[in-house]
């Protein structure tokens, strides 16, 4: 039988029973009513028609006039017509002839004696309709009592019937519903062999057979991933020890489990001994581990002593996130994901450390042997200026004069290498000094003078010399200015203005230049500060090296300062740095 059955006859049948006991209830309490109907109807009418003649007897005299006659033989043919008990008719016919009798007597002693028979049959009428009123009373009485009866035994069984059928009925689905949930329950658990039988012939049998061929299924592909997944396991774990990089790997309770041999052998320790133990322990008697998983500074690369020398090792870690399949409880938000632990890996860098080394110290040196011959080739140009020497033609005052921007540009460069190779070797050189603001801003000012006059450009200073000192050194901090500015000079136009704002901002000294030339474009912004490279032009101003900016970040950082730029197309650009104040 379908559920739909089930139910549309459950429903049914709680229908009928309400039905049958509102029927009950209606039959008795109307039989009732009926009874109570005729008690009140009938007899009371009698009654009342047999005090009306009464009391025209009791209060008139003989003769009775018209009005008395009227109104007892009213009441006379009213009684006649609502006969209703044994005996009424004959006392009724006897009270009629009485009547008759009193209307035709003369004689006073003979309307005495009728007058006392019309007083008894009156008195009879009326007891036969008390008694009447008494036995149906009994009746209506009796009616109550087995209408009460009957009506509670059928209330009684209604109830009966009504709470099996509350108790038992949603067990027919309830009971299946429970069933599925306990067994998808288990095999969520991986109990493959979960099965659900159902002897009825409905949609839960048909779904229990498809339940269980699903489950079937599932534990047939369980079994035949199982020996895939030990493959895969075993082949992972050897690519794992053959690796060059030094890996260990943690569960999400901190336990070791997996470190290959290179892992092991840098931190000294067995790798048969190790698994499953928790690093919270290890790290306590192991520093590389500690260093390892509980890093105290952002710097990732460690240098440790392998292979008989110093080895340079690049740290990466990373959380292993998986889906979340474990059943929550009492919790309001689910989780979707969980971590399953962690990845350690240590690249070793030391050939990489190695060739940008070498790479700075070839910089380094090659810029310190180009300054030399660079030195007495702007001494010969200035040598050429003079007229003491000779005169030149206007032709060989402009290749001297090419000679000399291409020398001063070859001279900046090779100042700028030095400067990166020593920050990147970290032997930069500071020379820090109380200053104001404004000492900085004019040393800038005074490099640029000459650059900006050339271009009719006006430089406009904002700067206030009430402002707080800082502690930086004064030329590097101005070379820094001085890079901002002649970049600012280059892409502005003629007769245009360049703008230098200072200002302290919070426990910092901000110093700006504001340009209003093309601008840059913000693809480009997040870059300016790497090393070499350079926004592409349009061919109409020369590119530097690519390393100002650069070099600058490097000053400003190491004085504990920020720089950045702020710039849109067609609004020109701003670059800004800030140095602390001296508290």
């Amino acid at each position: 039988m379908k559920i739909k059955t089930k139910l549309r006859l459950g429903f049914g049948f709680l229908f009928i029973i309400v039905l049958s006991f509102g029927l009950i209830a209606l039959f008795y309490l109307n039989e009732l009513s009926d009874k109570s109907k005729v008690i009140l109807k009938d007899n009371y009418k009698s009654l009342k028609y047999v005090s009306s003649m009464r009391t025209v007897l009791d209060d008139n005299r003989f003769p009775l006039n018209n009005e008395s006659k009227k109104i007892f033989e009213i009441n006379l043919k009213n009684e006649g017509e609502n006969i209703t008990e044994p005996g009424e008719k004959a006392a009724f016919l006897k009270l009629s002839q009485l009547y008759t009798t009193f209307l035709n007597s003369k004689s006073a002693q003979e309307n005495e004696n009728i007058i006392k028979a019309l007083r008894a049959e009156l008195q009879n009428i009326d007891s036969l309709n008390m008694t009447a009123i008494y036995h149906k009373n009994e009746l209506a009485t009796e009616a109550s009592g087995r209408a009460n009866l009957y009506i509670m035994i059928a209330a009684t069984l209604s109830f009966l019937i009504l709470f099996t059928f509350i108790v038992n009925f949603p067990g027919f689905v309830a009971n299946p519903l429970a069933e599925f949930s306990s067994a998808i329950k288990q095999i969520s658990r991986k109990n493959y062999k979960q099965r659900l039988r159902f002897e009825n012939d409905d949609e839960f049998t048909e779904l229990a057979d498809a339940f269980n061929g699903m489950v079937v299924k599932l534990n047939e592909w369980e079994n035949s991933n199982l020996s895939k997944i030990k493959s895969e396991k075993s082949r992972i774990e050897a690519i794992i020890a053959q690796m060059q990089d030094a890996i260990i790997g943690l569960n999400e309770k901190g336990e070791v489990l997996f470190l290959n041999h290179l892992a092991a052998k840098l931190m000294n320790l067995d790798e048969d001994k190790i698994i499953g133990q928790n690093v919270s322990e290890l790290v306590k008697k192991n520093e590389l581990l500690k260093r390892i998983i509980k890093p105290e500074t952002d710097d990732k690369t460690l240098k440790i002593y392998a292979d008989d020398k110093e080895s340079y090792f690049l740290l990466e870690s990373r959380e292993i996130v998986i889906p979340n399949y474990e059943e929550q409880e009492e919790k309001t938000l689910v989780e979707s994901s969980k971590s399953a632990g962690s990845v350690y890996v240590l690249k070793n860098i030391t050939q990489f450390k190695e060739l940008d080394e070498a790479k700075t110290n070839f910089i380094a040196t090659v810029s310190h042997e180009l300054k030399t011959p660079l030195s007495s080739i702007k001494m010969s140009l200035k040598l050429l200026n003079d007229e003491r020497v000779g005169a030149m033609n206007e032709e060989q005052s402009q290749l001297v004069n090419h000679i000399k921007e291409d020398s001063d540009r070859l001279l900046k460069i090779t100042s700028e290498l030095l400067d990166l190779s020593q920050a990147e070797t970290g032997n930069l050189k500071l020379t820090f000094a109380i200053t104001q603001p404004l000492a900085i801003v004019e040393y800038a000012l005074d490099a640029v003078k000459f650059q900006a006059e050339q271009k009719s450009i006006n430089l406009e200073v904002n700067c206030d010399d009430r402002l707080p000192n800082v502690n930086a050194d004064i030329q590097k901090t101005a070379w820094v200015l001085v890079n901002f500015l002649s970049n600012a000079l280059r892409y502005s136009s003629e007769k245009s203005k360049v703008v230098i704002d200072v200002f302290q901002k919070d426990k910092f000294i901000q110093f700006s230049v504001q340009d209003y030339g093309k601008g840059i474009d913000e693809k480009y912004q997040k870059r300016l500060f790497e090393r070499y490279f350079q926004v592409p032009t349009d061919g109409q101003n020369k590119s530097g090296s690519g390393l100002g900016l650069a070099i600058s970040k490097d000053f400003i950082e190491a004085e504990h300062g920020k720089i950045w730029v702020v710039s849109a197309i067609g609004e020109g650009s701003k670059f800004c740095f800030t140095l602390p104040i001296v508290t």
